[in-house]
């Protein structure tokens, strides 16, 4: 199935000089080029020359060889073209911000690594079904000195606002910028942890939102870099403070009708996506928490979640279900770390949750009490290792991305491994030197 959008030259805002265009690469991290605004015409019709190998290297631009770009056929190229209309940038006076998707150079079909292509894929599924899935998406992340790489502020005020006000000079303008480039925000507050944030995406289409999402990480860099701050979506900055979670709500709309609501509460319809989405957690884990790291953030009494269970509003399991007005009512899937890839991510749940309501799937029975003290809930990996023998060994993550795209996942999480396992750190230093 193709990720591509018709050939259009897109419109530039007045005055613009530079237009910055990129895509999400494996980790979701935005890779592209600033191209001069009289190139511009010919980067439309013809795209934008980039290696394949931004699908295939890690958060570090570390490379290694892959099945699909290797040193054997020389790391060859694909072409960028642009995904919507450039918009101008609120903080740079001059450039415009674009997004971008790729085709294979030789003949100008979707590159099979392209993690947004999974997405495509299960968004297109919904769509034959005759539904529209809709997401939300809730990014914590931390805003940090950037000589320090610590918070600037001190001790936990979570939804003060006080302390909001104190970071209003930075995350007021994120608001404002981010809304005026077309990320519609809904709300930040401070969070569980000195110098932790969140702000929240407006729910939306599927693919639009997983989109807004890479875009939204890149720009809160962006913004933060122009206000004094090192902004940080890794999932567990700090071991003794809060980690940083992705948290997706979803609903599914048919005819103009959200079909999770039954007069306000979860309808069987959402019942069954959820019971799809309880089945796959822990076989997705790698997908939703790609680094060693990650898997620090889960553990009990964190409010990430460490099993599959299921509750209305409640915060201690991994599926929270919101009941309320009829377009409202929505399933908080809460494992996700904030570094994750949007695309993995969301394509898994999408996938899981339709399996789920075409078999029209039940649920384990809802837990109304602390799901962290429930001994034989159904567990979610609480590290890396797990996460990648359930990878290797899932048919159904091979279905979803594909053979290659699990393997260079598989690849960079076993890398990653080695890199930790190698290194020597601060608490083994603290503990043996001076003893032993």
């Amino acid at each position: 199935m193709s990720t591509n959008s018709p050939r259009k030259r897109f419109k530039l805002p007045e005055n613009t000089h530079t237009i910055a265009m990129g895509a999400a690469d494996l980790n979701g991290i935005m890779r592209g080029k600033r191209i001069p605004a009289s190139h511009w015409p010919t980067v439309c019709e013809d795209g934008m020359a980039l290696s394949l190998v931004i699908y295939a290297m890690d958060m570090t631009s570390d490379i290694w060889d892959t099945p699909y770009v290797n040193m054997e056929n020389g790391y060859r190229d694909m072409h960028m073209y642009p995904l919507s209309e450039p918009v101008a940038s609120p903080w740079e006076p001059g450039v415009a911000i674009c997004m971008g998707y790729t085709e294979d150079a030789a003949d100008h079909g979707p590159v099979p690594i392209d993690p947004r292509g999974a997405l495509v894929e299960q968004v297109e599924r919904a769509a034959d079904m005759g539904i529209e899935v809709q997401l939300g998406a809730e990014l914590e992340f931390y805003l940090l000195d950037p000589e320090t790489m610590l918070p600037k502020d001190s001790g936990i005020q979570v939804y003060s606002l006080s302390r909001a006000a104190e970071y209003e000079h930075v995350l007021g303008p994120m608001r404002r910028y981010l809304n005026e480039i077309g990320i519609p925000i809904e709300q930040s507050n401070t969070e569980y942890a000195a110098g932790q944030t969140e702000i929240n995406i407006r729910y939306g289409e599927a693919l639009k939102t997983a989109d807004r999402t890479v875009l939204f990480r890149s720009m809160i860099k962006e913004i933060a870099l122009h206000h004094g701050y090192h902004a940080t979506f890794m999932s567990k900055p700090f071991a003794e403070h809060s980690g940083s979670g992705f948290h997706a709500h979803y609903s599914l709309w048919k005819d103009g009708k959200n079909i999770f609501s039954d007069n306000g509460k979860l309808s069987q319809s959402g019942l069954s996506f959820l019971a799809g989405l309880q089945k796959r957690m822990a076989e997705c884990a790698l997908l939703v928490a790609t680094t060693p790291n990650a898997y620090k953030r889960r553990t009990a009494y964190s409010f990430c979640p460490v099993n599959t269970t299921w509750g209305v509003d409640n915060r201690t399991v991994g599926l929270r279900v919101i009941d309320g007005s009829e377009h409202a009512v929505r399933i908080e899937k809460r494992d996700g770390s904030a570094d994750c890839n949007p695309y993995y991510l969301v394509a898994a749940d999408i996938a899981a949750g339709l399996d789920g309501l075409e078999r029209q799937m039940e649920p384990s029975p809802m837990t109304d009490c602390d799901a962290y003290a429930i001994e034989d809930a159904d567990p979610i990996p609480d590290n890396i290792h797990d996460a990648v023998a359930l990878a290797k060994d899932s048919e159904f993550l091979r279905r979803l991305i594909g053979e290659d795209r699990l393997s260079i996942l598989i690849q960079q999480a076993e890398r990653e491994i080695g890199f930790i396992n190698a290194s020597v750190t601060q608490v083994e230093i603290d503990r043996y030197m001076s003893n032993l």
